[in-house]
C-alpha cells in the first residue's frame, strides 16, 4: 500500500459520527469545539486556542500533502455539529503501521459513543482497507482520562517513553504507548460493536 493511500482521508460514516476529510470549512466549528469548556487550556494536551485553529488546520493539511498525515473532522449525526478532529499520523506503509492521534473531542460529545464509533471506523479502515499489522495510540502520562479510554477500546499498553517530548511550558512529557495488533482486531472489533449496541430500557 502506498504512502498516498495511507494519507488519504476518505469519508467514514457510522450511526453517530461521520469522519470528513479535514478542510478550511471546518475551522469555525473546531474553534467552537476548543472553546467549549476552555478545552484548549488543558495543560497535558496540545490543543490550539480558538484563534490558532486555522493555523493548525493548515499545518495538518500541509502534512497530508507531504503524505505524512491523514486528518479528519468529526461531525455528530444527531446535531450536525462538528465535534472534534482526529488523524492517522506516523504513517508507515512499508511496515503496515499507523498511529491514531492528535485527537480533540468536544466535552459535550464525550460519553455519547462518538469516540468509540470514530475509533471503530478508523481501526476498520486501518486493518481491513490498508492492511495494517498494528495501530498505535499514544497519550500523556498525566492524561488519565485518555489512558483509561484507550484501554477500554481494547488496546494494550506497550510501554512508556520517558522524557519523550518537551512541552511548550518547558515541562517534559512521558508518553504512554498503546497498540492493537491485527491478530487482536477481531476481538477488539466485537468489543467496540458491543459498546455501541442500544441498551434496553430498565
Amino acid at each position: 500500500m502506498s504512502a498516498a493511500e495511507f494519507s488519504r482521508s476518505v469519508v467514514l460514516s457510522g450511526e453517530r459520527v461521520r469522519l470528513e476529510p479535514l478542510g478550511p470549512e471546518h475551522v469555525e466549528g473546531l474553534q467552537a469545539v476548543v472553546a467549549e469548556g476552555d478545552l484548549w487550556r488543558t495543560w497535558y494536551t496540545s490543543i490550539p486556542a480558538p484563534d490558532a485553529v486555522e493555523e493548525e488546520v493548515e499545518r495538518r493539511l500541509d502534512l497530508q500533502a507531504d503524505h505524512a498525515m491523514a486528518p479528519w473532522a468529526l461531525r455528530r449525526l444527531d446535531t450536525g455539529a462538528v465535534c472534534g478532529v482526529t488523524t492517522y499520523m506516523n504513517l508507515d506503509p512499508v511496515n503496515g503501521r499507523v498511529e491514531i492521534g492528535s485527537t480533540w473531542l468536544a466535552p459535550s460529545a464525550q460519553g455519547t459513543g462518538v469516540n468509540v464509533e470514530a475509533k471503530l471506523l478508523l481501526f476498520t479502515r486501518a486493518f481491513e482497507d490498508l492492511g495494517c499489522i498494528a495501530v498505535e495510540l499514544r497519550t500523556h502520562w498525566h492524561n488519565h482520562q485518555s489512558r483509561t479510554a484507550i484501554a477500554r477500546l481494547g488496546a494494550k499498553q506497550d510501554g512508556v517513553l520517558r522524557n519523550h517530548a518537551r512541552w511548550p511550558d518547558g515541562s517534559l512529557r512521558d508518553t504512554v504507548v498503546f497498540s492493537v495488533l491485527d491478530s487482536e482486531w477481531p476481538a477488539v472489533r466485537s468489543g467496540l460493536r458491543h459498546r455501541l449496541r442500544p441498551r434496553p430500557p430498565r
